[in-house]
């Protein structure tokens, strides 16, 4: 039990650790998730429009890209994006390592986006698209502030799942040699981790991932919570409507 505790929670390689995954590692470890789930979301509404699309030069395209993505491990996508990129002289980031780990995260949450946005567009009503378009709107202005809007509420739970893995997978980058100030928290505590054959750095890394990812997941429950109840508190059973009563329509409600 003691080489148990000394080698994932040993105090002093806790405290060593820390202070670096919290100053440098946990910034950078937001900063790669944080552009790569903008990318993502951006790409992925653009995919999920396209894979909704009645011509079928549109759809195919998207429906290549979201299955070539999500078939492929992420870890050979960011090996692709992040080594073979720069090695075939394709370098829109120049030697800059932290360029191509946001788009290689970005590209892979593009394609499960793609798909949750599709999902929670598909459940909308079709009459919400008719109505909007009955009412002067074009197709694009229709979906861009009626159906996407409540396609996405639709899917929060999904879309905090996705941002959560994304979150999670910034740690694959440390295979393109981060330079010094750009360690996310997995490169650190694995370097530090090799130097010391102590397993303590690692641990205090998992814990600067769930100081991420398990708020992330409260909020969003709580705001879908809140948009499934109106805002209503959940506390008190609904009223009982008198025997005989008519149940109210959709239109009444």
């Amino acid at each position: 039990m003691h080489l148990f505790l000394q080698t994932f929670f040993n105090p002093d390689e806790l405290l060593k650790a820390f202070p670096v995954l919290l100053t440098e590692g946990l910034r950078n470890t937001l900063l790669i998730a944080g552009l790569a789930i903008v990318f993502g979301v951006v790409l992925g509404v653009l995919l999920a429009m396209m894979l909704l699309s009645h011509r079928r030069w549109v759809r195919l395209p998207a429906r290549i890209y979201v299955d070539v993505f999500r078939g492929l491990p992420a870890i050979v996508t960011v090996s692709l994006v992040g080594l073979g990129l720069p090695s075939a002289g394709i370098r829109p980031f120049g030697r800059d390592p932290l360029g191509y780990a946001v788009l290689a995260i970005g590209l892979i949450s593009a394609a499960y986006l793609a798909e949750i946005f599709r999902s929670g567009i598909q459940a909308v009503p079709a009459g919400q698209l008719s109505a909007a378009r009955s009412l002067g709107m074009s197709y694009l202005t229709a979906m861009r502030v009626i159906v996407v809007p409540q396609g996405v509420r639709n899917v929060l739970p999904a879309l905090a799942g996705q941002f959560i893995i994304d979150i999670k997978e910034s740690a694959l980058v440390y295979l393109l040699g981060l330079g010094l100030g750009q360690r996310e928290l997995y490169f650190i505590a694995q370097e530090r981790q090799a130097a010391t054959y102590n397993s303590s750095a690692l641990v205090a890394a998992g814990a600067c991932y769930l100081m991420l990812t398990i708020p992330l997941t409260f909020l969003v429950n709580r705001l879908d919570l809140r948009l499934r109840t109106g805002g209503r508190k959940t506390n008190r059973p609904a009223a009982t409507p008198a025997v005989g009563t008519p149940a109210p329509s959709v239109m009444e409600v």
